[in-house]
Parts: C-alpha cells; sequence; structure tokens
C-alpha cells in the first residue's frame, strides 16, 4: 500500500535531531510522499533544504500562513510572490483564515487570502486552506475563485457535513488527519454522506496527533491510524482507501 501525506512541517524545530529517522519510518509504513506546507518567510529556508535532500518525496508548497499575517503582512507577501515567480511549487498553502488566537488581523488575513487565490488561479496551481473558527467565512471566499478552477483542500476538516458538502460540491478535498480518531471529535459522522474520491490524508506532524499518540508529537508514519478509523469509517479496506486517497492527492498535486 502506497500513502501520501499531503499536509506535514517536516521542517520545523520538532524534528530537528531526527527528521531522517522520522521518514524513514514514514516511509517502512508505505508513505511515500510528504507534502511541506508553507508558514512565513522565516521557515522558507529550512522547508527547501529538506525537499533538496529528499527530492520527488519532500514537495515544497509556498504561502503565508494567517496565524503570521501581522502588520508586515505586505512584506510576506512579496517574498511569497517572489518565490513564486523563481521556481515552481505542488500548491499555494497552507494559506486561510484563523479567528481562534484573535481577530486583530481579521482584515489583513482576508486580504492576504484573496491575494494568494488570485494568484493560484493565475498559476494554475492548488490551494491547501488552513481554517479555524472562519469556516462559513472561507467557504464564502473560496466560492468565487472556485467557480474560476481554483481547486485545493480543506486542511484538517473538522467541520459539519453541512460544510463538507459546500467544500465537496466546489470541487474542493478534505484533509483527513488525526482528529478523525478523537471520540468526541463527531468527525465520522460529518463524513458518513460524503464519499472518499473527495478526501486525502494528513498528519500535519508534528501536531494533531491520532489516537493511540495523542498528546505526543505527531509523525507522518501514524497516517496509518487515520487510515485505519477512516476505512472502518467507510466500510473498505485500507488497501482501497490508500489506492483512492494517493490517486486523489496525485490527480491534484500533478504527480
Amino acid at each position: 500500500m502506497k500513502w501520501i501525506d499531503t499536509h506535514c512541517h517536516l521542517y520545523v524545530e520538532e524534528f530537528k535531531e531526527d527528521v531522517d529517522a522520522v521518514i524513514a519510518r514514514a516511509q517502512a509504513h508505505g508513505v511515500t510522499q510528504f507534502y511541506l506546507p508553507g508558514i512565513d518567510s522565516e521557515s522558507i529556508p529550512a522547508m527547501l533544504a529538506l525537499e533538496a535532500k529528499y527530492p520527488g518525496v519532500c514537495k515544497a508548497m509556498m504561502g503565508l500562513h494567517p496565524c503570521y499575517v501581522k502588520e508586515n503582512v505586505q512584506q510576506e507577501l512579496a517574498i511569497v510572490e517572489h518565490w513564486l515567480e523563481q521556481r515552481d511549487f505542488c500548491a499555494i498553502g497552507e494559506i486561510g483564515l484563523d479567528y481562534y488566537w484573535d481577530t486583530q488581523f481579521k482584515k489583513e488575513q482576508q486580504e492576504a487570502f484573496a491575494t494568494q487565490m488570485e494568484w493560484a488561479v493565475q498559476k494554475n496551481l492548488p490551494i491547501v486552506i488552513h481554517t479555524r473558527n472562519a469556516m462559513q467565512e472561507t467557504i464564502d471566499m473560496v466560492k468565487p475563485f472556485a467557480a474560476r478552477g481554483l481547486k485545493g483542500i480543506f486542511h484538517c476538516f473538522s467541520g459539519s457535513y453541512e460544510s463538507a458538502q459546500q467544500i465537496v460540491n466546489m470541487g474542493f478535498l478534505l484533509g483527513i488527519g488525526g482528529v478523525l480518531t478523537y471520540k468526541n471529535a463527531g468527525l465520522p459522522k460529518a463524513l458518513e454522506k460524503i464519499g472518499v474520491e473527495h478526501l486525502v490524508l494528513e498528519t500535519d506532524a508534528p501536531y494533531l496527533s491520532p489516537v493511540p499518540y495523542r498528546g505526543k508529537r505527531n509523525e507522518p508514519g501514524y497516517l496509518v491510524h487515520v487510515a485505519e478509523v477512516l476505512s472502518a469509517a467507510k466500510g473498505i479496506t485500507t488497501a482501497e482507501l490508500a489506492e483512492i486517497t494517493t490517486a486523489n492527492a496525485t490527480a491534484l498535486f500533478r504527480g
């Protein structure tokens, strides 16, 4: 079985000492590719260095994460734009809206999100979306771009069936990770009527570890625990789930 981790931050400090071992463990579990979302300008060198070390295995995105939208948003966006002009990336991400911690830069987040979606349309790239405490507003912002052909993933989906239905109706995929394994998350029920053809798998490592590793550092090898829960919920084998979700990710990111 081959799996793709569509969202993991393997270049961050938490993996500094043992990233090679982490990747080797994941590969032993069948995880063949690792998609690396951008955060801000400070994280770019480490992300690109890891991609260069594992060509074709680790694949970098470029984008400004909403939690890193501050007073210097224009300088940060200029750096994103610069990199998008320099070389190819698999996606623009992770981008979106996050109103969880504070809403001081709400307007700037919205503007940064719209700007990066416009670049994605122009460059015919998919996007990877981060949304927290802003699901409907995020969906509403995406809709006009989706109508222009934009595709992508709502990463770390943990919303309602109604939200899921709106997302897949736009032609977007749902990124499913460790939250699926949490007892009170209610995610299996939200996904009950959503076909597997609309799903991809992710870990968001080092965050959001699945049961039985909840509270510990997450890593891509733990994707198999998410897969076991999802395949059981969908009434299909893990092999079938691997085939479908890997095909979904490959089609979106064009390999």
